[in-house]
């Protein structure tokens, strides 16, 4: 099995914190509330609330090994300000006919592209990355190339 890096704010690994947080405490108290009531109704076989405890359990201890895992593997980058394009860097392109704007690069399992956060490994943070104020990068994207002008990094 490959390891991967994660790519992670400080933002981005207080927040996974919190949520690990919250899964291993509250919401795993109440998934064993849930199971033990569930069982003491008797027949398992037929129980419906059992059945739906057990599967958000799994769902539940397969997020917090995710969580566990990308911490684990998790590299933490600092929005040191720079010349050419990084994970961490804020970068505002431009686009032919349409108005710049402006994207926070940080790493996959971050990114959300709809609040400003598009991921390093993305088709326009990989054209992004390494590159500086002015230059004409090309983001191959699913529906074709696209051309990007850099006008600012911070």
């Amino acid at each position: 099995m490959t390891q991967t890096t994660h790519y992670l704010t400080s933002e981005g690994e207080a927040k996974l914190r919190a949520e690990l947080a919250e899964l291993t405490g509250p919401r795993r108290e109440e998934l064993a509330k849930r199971l033990r009531s569930a069982i003491q109704m008797g027949d398992l076989s037929e129980n419906a609330d059992y059945h739906k405890a057990k599967e958000d359990q799994a769902f539940l201890e397969g997020r917090i090994q995710e969580i566990e895992a990308i911490l684990r593997m998790a590299t933490i980058i600092e929005n040191t300000q720079s010349d050419v394009v990084a994970v961490g860097s804020k970068v505002t392109i431009q686009e032919e006919n349409f108005d710049p704007e402006t994207f926070y690069l940080v790493g996959a399992s971050e990114a959300d592209p709809r609040n400003g956060k598009i991921s390093n490994e993305s088709p326009f943070g990989k054209a992004l990355l390494n590159h500086k104020v002015g230059d004409v990068v090309e983001a191959q994207t699913p529906s074709g190339k696209i051309k990007l002008k850099i006008l600012k990094i911070e």
